[in-house]
Formats: structure tokens, C-alpha cells, sequence
């Protein structure tokens, strides 16, 4: 089934090389082979040509904030990936680049052979830069799709106001686009012998048990210890999912709000990684609620209309990591209230370290530590009270990214900015005026006592803090 025209973009001018001997899709966000539009895109290529599909996956050392806990979590999806893509036919070479010595061309190496190249369209962080950067670089050919969204990004003409605007549109194109995406097959297999000479000594094996010395071989920040609670990989997306399905769905609509009771799907990590796609999981909870006789709205809401209105944001904003990319009320109330006296604040050690007076706000940021995430409800308390918190309303920004880069295994994405700063009014009202907040929607600690059991929240995280470990798979 050909791929909607309307996820396609070309980045370049350049043409495809009639020499070339493969088509070469860069996987740099979509790290998968099922419901992976980019993927089943350059393999229609590659079928249309009569060549070979050969998949590249990199990952390096310099990216912002690299640890351990991030490395471990992306390498732990590798060897499925693999596996997926030996089963279609389709090449995969997979590169660590360990230390700052180590060559960063291989992309380009392989791209010197290729019919052409095929890559995710991405509106943040490394993905981003690299779609900027590389098209013009690369001598060929340069094809991105968007794989991330169910409804494609450029059905949105300009960036949406809230998600009352957004909603409306989404639901009207969401029948031509709610529907399964076939795996994609190749008609010529792989074959090594293809690779450009030199390449393949380059090209890292990973499997389950070596994965830890891949990683302390690399030049990175070994302190952030891998999450307990989450692993990499399409298999433990699919786990978590049907876990989902059988024990939470039901409840998610009344308990979605409440995180001792743990109604959500915490998918949100291999979501990020794109170990999964949202187009899968709709699909798998439409599906199930429809065979159960469950209302999946709430859900579907959060899972389509919230992440995708977080991929517009990100694609129409030039600046989705500063206040500078809030609406006018925002910045104008904000200014108004940036002088306004602090009664407590703590510094960026002090965040970090989970000293701060308020038990809920230090179990919120031990989950972080720890796992590496936090219940989305109790994530905007956070972020709230670090803006009452700091010094400035810039810093508190610079706090809360900063975690997200460290810490989160679902930081550095669209939903990460959009969801900060709604912290400071994003996508949000304006509220009844107070200090620091100006009009900016205030949360406060006995609002979280009325609405959760945060004395069981407190009691589990305190728990998992004196462990390491959960006490339960969750």
C-alpha cells in the first residue's frame, strides 16, 4: 500500500543516483519496522527500482546530555529491530560511535552508494538539526516522512491555538489515516557484499548481553543509571501495551489522574524512541475497546488530538525550547510578575537532588531520577511549583529542560516542550492574577491532597527510592 503523498517531502533537489546500489533508509527517530511509514516508503522505492533496502541506525557519544540510562534504553531496542528487518529482507547496519575519535561519516560512506535517501521527519532535537543540515551534504536524494503522527503534519496549515482548534480538524481526517500500515517486504534481499568498501568493520553487533559493555565503553555520563522500571525495544512496547489493554483501559477514563492507582498505558518512552508507533497503539486500543464494549475516547484523545497538537506546536515554532515561543498573554503577564518577591527558592542542586520542603514535589522528582519519568498530572505540579521555586521564570524553564534532558526517557520531544510550557500558560487560559503566576494556572499542594491519594504515591515512590527497584512490574 503506497504511503499517503501528504507524509513526504523531499529536502533537497538532488537526484536519485542511477548507479546506486540500494536505497538507503536513515532511521533516526522511527527506530522500527512495523506502522513505520518511512520505512514502508523507501522500500516501495526500493521495490520500484529492483534494489536492495538497507537500514541505518546510528547512535553517538555527543549528543546533549548522553548517559547511560538513554544509551542502554535506545540499544536495547536494537536487536529487535534486526531481527524485524532480516525476517522482511531488508539490510540493517547499526553504528556506535563510542568515543569522539570514532569516524562521524558513516551515514555519508553509505549514502555515497545509494539509489537515494530516505529518513524520518521530525520536528525536534537531533532529528531536526540533521534534516536542516544534511540535505544539502549529501549528494542525493533526500526523501522525509512523517511516521510520528496518525494524522500527517502537513495537514495542519499553521499552528494551532489550543487543542479546541486542533480537535476538529483531526477528527475530520482521521478516518483516511486511522488505518492499519501493511509491513512492508522486499523483493531483492540484502546482500553484504553491497556495502561500501570499508564500511563493514564499522558496524556495531549488539545483542542482550553485551549491551552493558557497549555502554560503559562509551565516551558518555555514567552516572544516570539505566531505568528499573522500563527497557527498551518493540517487544517491551508491545508488553506494556497489552498490559494496557487487559488490566488498565478500563479504568483509565475515572483513575487516568490518579498515579498511585497506575491507569495509564507509560508508554511515553518507546513512544520517544519510536520503538512503537501511535498509529499502532490506536489502532490496538480501538480495537480492544470496541471487542470489550469500553469507551476508549479519553484515551484516544491524549494518544491522537494532546500529541499531536504537541507536533504542531513543534513544527510551526522556531523556538519550541524558550518563553520566547508562548502567546503574548503569557509573556506579558509573566513580565509583569518577573520581579515579584520569591518567598522560597532553591537552586538547580538542590531541585536535582529531591531537597526541597514538599514530600510530593521530592517523590515526583525521585520518580524521575529513578524511572525516568513522571505520571503526566503530577509532571505539571512539578513543573509548577520549580517555576514558584526559582529565581526567575527563565530559570525555571532551564530547570525543567534540563531534567527532561538528563533524567526523562520521553524528554527532548515534542510533548517534552509543549507540556513545559503549558507549565508557563502554553495552550492554556488566563487564570485569576497572582504573584510570580501573574495569570498563569496555579497548582498547589492540597488541590493535588483533594484530588489524589498522595500519601500511597509518596509511600510507593519512597520505596522505590530505598530499593532501586519496583516492587512490582508496573
Amino acid at each position: 500500500m503506497p504511503v499517503e503523498p501528504e507524509r513526504i517531502r523531499a529536502l533537497n533537489l538532488a537526484s536519485f543516483r542511477s548507479t546506486g546500489a540500494y536505497v538507503l533508509y536513515w532511521s533516526q527517530m522511527n527506530r522500527r519496522v512495523e506502522s513505520n511509514h518511512a520505512l514502508a516508503h523507501a522500500a516501495e522505492l526500493a521495490k520500484a527500482r529492483g534494489l536492495p533496502l538497507l537500514v541505518y541506525e546510528g547512535l553517538t557519544c555527543t549528543y546533549r546530555a548522553a548517559n547511560d540510562r538513554l544509551h542502554t534504553f535506545l540499544l536495547e531496542g536494537v536487536p529487535d529491530t534486526a531481527e524485524r528487518l532480516r525476517e522482511i529482507g531488508a539490510g540493517y547496519f547499526f553504528y556506535l560511535r563510542a568515543r569522539r575519535s570514532d569516524p562521524n561519516d558513516v551515514l555519508y560512506q553509505l549514502a555515497a552508494q545509494a539509489c537515494c535517501v530516505v529518513t524520518d521527519d521530525y520536528p525536534t532535537f537531533i532529528a531536526a538539526d540533521h534534516n536542516r543540515a544534511v540535505p544539502g551534504r549529501i549528494g542525493v536524494a533526500y526523501i522525509a516522512v512523517d511516521s510520528s503522527c496518525v494524522v500527517p503534519m502537513s495537514r495542519h496549515e499553521k499552528q494551532a491555538w489550543a487543542a479546541y482548534t486542533i480537535r476538529p480538524k483531526i477528527q475530520r481526517e482521521l478516518p483516511a489515516y486511522l488505518k492499519a500500515l501493511p509491513t512492508p517486504r522486499v523483493t531483492q534481499a540484502w546482500n553484504d557484499q553491497l556495502l561500501p568498501p570499508g564500511t563493514s568493520v564499522l558496524r556495531t553487533e549488539v545483542t542482550e548481553v553485551n549491551i552493558a559493555k557497549l555502554v560503559a565503553g562509551c565516551e558518555i555520563d555514567h552516572s544516570v543509571k539505566p531505568s528499573p522500571s522500563f527497557h527498551g525495544g518493540y517487544a517491551e512496547a508491545r508488553k506494556h501495551l497489552d498490559i494496557f489493554l487487559e488490566h488498565r483501559l478500563r479504568r483509565y477514563a475515572k483513575e487516568r489522574n490518579e498515579p498511585a492507582r497506575h491507569a495509564t498505558s507509560d508508554l511515553s518512552p518507546w513512544l520517544h524512541f519510536g520503538h512503537i508507533s501511535a498509529l499502532e497503539v490506536a489502532l490496538a486500543v480501538k480495537a480492544y475497546a470496541e471487542e470489550h464494549r469500553l469507551i476508549a475516547n479519553e484515551f484516544l484523545e491524549e494518544m491522537i488530538v494532546r500529541r499531536e497538537l504537541a507536533f504542531n506546536f513543534a513544527r510551526f515554532c522556531a523556538t519550541p525550547e524558550s518563553l520566547d515561543a508562548l502567546p503574548n498573554w503569557c509573556k506579558l503577564t509573566l513580565a509583569k510578575h518577573a520581579g515579584d518577591v520569591r518567598p522560597i527558592v532553591y537552586t538547580l542542586e538542590q531541585f536535582e537532588k529531591a531537597a526541597t520542603h514538599d514530600a510530593l514535589w521530592n517523590a515526583c522528582q525521585n520518580e524521575m531520577l529513578i524511572r525516568g519519568k513522571i505520571h503526566g498530572y503530577y509532571r505539571m505540579y512539578w513543573g509548577k511549583k520549580i517555576i514558584e521555586w526559582s529565581d526567575t521564570h527563565e530559570e525555571a524553564l532551564r530547570v525543567m529542560l534540563h531534567f527532561h534532558d538528563v533524567y526523562a526517557l520521553d524528554g527532548r520531544d515534542p510533548n517534552t516542550y509543549c507540556n513545559v510550557l503549558w507549565c508557563f500558560g502554553l495552550h492554556d487560559r488566563p487564570w485569576g492574577e497572582r504573584p510570580i503566576f501573574g495569570q498563569i494556572r496555579y497548582m498547589g499542594l492540597d488541590g493535588m491532597k483533594r484530588k489524589t491519594d498522595t500519601v500511597s504515591y509518596i509511600k510507593e515512590i519512597a520505596e522505590l527510592t530505598r530499593t532501586g527497584q519496583d516492587p512490582v512490574w508496573i
